[in-house]
């Protein structure tokens, strides 16, 4: 018998414990890691047990009658093991929308993992809300670059690597993000785009003291001046720079092209994929054509990352779902 409960600091290990042998999650889902900023959400997170076994995790908060995967991570969904087959998804999912709408919860909005972050097949989920009845309300492309594959970079990148080393780059991995955010990425982002990071310098600070084998950042040095930088988060199979950001001579330095070939080719070289994130404005779906070139002619290709969203009272679709 399936069975939920929601999320309470009594279950913080058990939590953590699960994520870590889940088939499909990464250290975002860590409670240190959701909670660096829990005075943003109301969290709504839940677990699901089956004859007092945790079996699945749903990292959530609430805004109103609507239940989302976690609004405050980048991917999220049901976390699962390798033990849960599909049926047994079905039965979660099922168990999971009824208890939504049990509590007045009339949606869920759930964002899928993208399946280069899973270590094993983890698609149950997604495969469940379809037949459940979901909508698809939302997809962005990712240009993730296949590091084991044999794609090769363009000839203008090259160049552009080439400027790199003509100039004596230097890169440094440090814990410097107080230099990083203040002269190059604030400054950047103000001036482009008049927004702020995501995370302040330190918010980032502490989940690199929670995190450091997770979270590494670099600085790109000319001449004892820093021009550039990237703040890397790092899973299983997957090395995503969650900031990337070069001065006005980036172009001229090759600087975060550089970078970027130092990170794929010696760094990461052990991973299998490099995520380098979407591409296109999340209000008017448009792609940006100069960044999506840029990110291409290092060879990555696009790769959907899903979401979904279910009327809560469809947990009656799955009751005949099995044969």
């Amino acid at each position: 018998m399936y069975t939920i409960q929601p999320y309470n600091i009594q279950y913080y290990d058990q939590w953590n414990d699960f994520v870590a042998r889940s088939k499909n999650g990464t250290f975002l889902f860590h409670r240190d890691f959701m909670e660096y900023h829990a005075d943003r959400f109301t969290d709504y997170s839940l677990l699901v047990f089956n004859d007092n076994k945790l079996v699945a995790l749903l990292p959530a908060n609430r805004v109103g009658d609507v239940v989302y995967s976690h609004q405050g991570l980048t991917y999220g969904g049901i976390l699962l093991t390798a033990q849960n087959k599909l049926a047994d998804v079905i039965h979660i999912v099922r168990a999971i929308l009824k208890y939504l709408n049990d509590r007045g919860i009339t949606a869920f909005s759930a964002k899928s993992i993208p399946d280069i972050y899973h270590k094993m097949p983890a698609q149950e989920m997604e495969y469940t809300l379809f037949v459940a009845g979901a909508k698809l309300v939302r997809r962005d492309g990712l240009s993730v670059y296949d590091i084991l594959g044999t794609f090769p970079f363009t000839k203008k990148r090259l160049e552009a690597i080439r400027r790199g080393e003509k100039n004596n780059l230097l890169i440094v991995e440090e814990p410097n993000f107080d230099l990083f955010w203040n002269e190059i990425l604030i400054p950047n982002l103000k001036e482009k785009h008049e927004a702020a990071p995501v995370h302040t310098a330190e918010e980032i600070k502490f989940l690199h003291s929670k995190f450091p084998e997770n979270i590494r950042h670099f600085n790109v040095y000319n001449n004892g001046t820093i021009v550039a930088g990237t703040t890397v988060f790092i899973t299983d199979t997957v090395a995503k720079p969650q900031y990337i950001s070069g001065n006005p001579d980036k172009n001229q330095l090759g600087s975060l092209d550089y970078l970027y070939n130092h990170l794929i080719r010696n760094v990461f070289k052990e991973k299998q994929y490099f995520d380098l994130g979407p591409s296109h404005d999340p209000d008017s779906r448009k792609l940006k054509e100069g960044i999506i070139f840029w990110k291409e002619s290092f060879g990555a290709r696009t790769l959907n990352h899903d979401f979904y969203e279910v009327p809560t009272v469809n947990f009656i679709n799955l009751d005949n779902a099995l044969i």
